[in-house]
């Protein structure tokens, strides 16, 4: 009971902990690479770890006790390790280059707060899957909406492209993580995580080579950020988000997850010395309220099964 009491909670934090920091090392990276550069580099060095972690895995089951009953991946079991790693590759790759296209015009703590709207995403994409809603998810998307007008909303009422393209990143996360949540109960995560990093290199290089021209001096002076994200956000971070949500509560996780936003403000300030106005910190503490409201357990009763 507490080791996974750990792994639905500990690792979900610690995932948001690497992520909050990643934004720093994204926004600095956006100076010299474009987007698919970008991720088409950190998604290859992901893939090339977790393989590596695949293979070590592999053999130590191999000389553990169990490796008698050992058993063969079934065809099925294939079928949903490729199918999941494929949908979780192009939700993923959707959400990191909106993401790191938006980061070449706003601030990390600003997209920390906007990409964590998918906690209320999340819930209102399940209404279209008939589940059912509290009231304080409404409630919280109001003050999502209010959040949103603040922190994004310009004094002639407009939107910046950054901002925009965050918001649409938060869409593809929710769609990144209920995806996850079917899959992962079928398959090992690490080896699905592996899958789809394979699959965000392929699509985010097709993406590089049909709209960018990078050149290796580029690579080289961003090489230590996309290390980073490849190795520790994506390899690592990743990986956690789909081993916490084995057997979880899809919301719960995102929750959880959603912490980014107040690491990537912290870690903002500290590396780069973003500030921003009072109406964006207003703007932020509304959007944070709005994740907790999303989370809120419905206190009305149970219809009366008579009625």
């Amino acid at each position: 009971m507490k080791t996974n009491w750990i792994r639905q909670n500990m690792l979900p934090v610690l995932a948001a902990l690497i992520w909050g920091t990643a934004f720093v090392f994204q926004s600095v990276s956006a100076d010299y690479v474009g987007p698919f550069t970008f991720n088409a580099a950190r998604s290859a060095v992901a893939f090339l770890a977790l393989l590596a972690l695949c293979a070590a895995l592999r053999l130590i089951r191999r000389r553990g006790a169990a490796a008698a009953q050992a058993k063969t991946p079934s065809p099925a079991y294939r079928r949903d390790l490729l199918l999941g790693g494929l949908c979780c590759g192009a939700a993923l790759t959707a959400a990191a280059n909106l993401q790191q296209k938006g980061l070449e015009t706003t601030t990390p703590g600003k997209a920390g707060f906007i990409t964590a709207l998918y906690i209320i995403i999340v819930p209102i994409i399940g209404l279209f899957l008939k589940k059912h809603a509290p009231r304080t998810i409404w409630l919280g998307v109001i003050l999502a909406v209010a959040g949103l007008y603040c922190l994004c909303i310009t004094e002639d009422f407009s939107i910046s492209s950054g901002d925009f393209y965050i918001l649409l990143c938060a869409l593809c996360y929710a769609a990144h993580i209920l995806v996850i949540d079917h899959f992962t109960q079928r398959v090992d995560g690490v080896e699905m995580s592996c899958v789809q990093f394979l699959v965000a290199a392929v699509l985010s290089a097709v993406g590089m080579l049909a709209t960018e021209s990078p050149t290796w001096e580029a690579l080289r002076l961003c090489a230590w950020p996309i290390l980073y994200v490849g190795v520790i956000s994506s390899g690592v971070g990743y990986t956690l988000q789909i081993i916490a949500q084995k057997d979880s509560n899809p919301t719960v996780v995102s929750l959880l997850l959603s912490l980014e936003s107040v690491f990537a403000t912290i870690a903002g300030a500290i590396a780069l010395g973003d500030r921003m106005s009072g109406k964006e910190y207003f703007g932020c503490v509304l959007m944070l309220a709005a994740v907790i409201l999303a989370q809120l357990p419905d206190r009305r009763p149970a219809p009366d099964a008579k009625s």
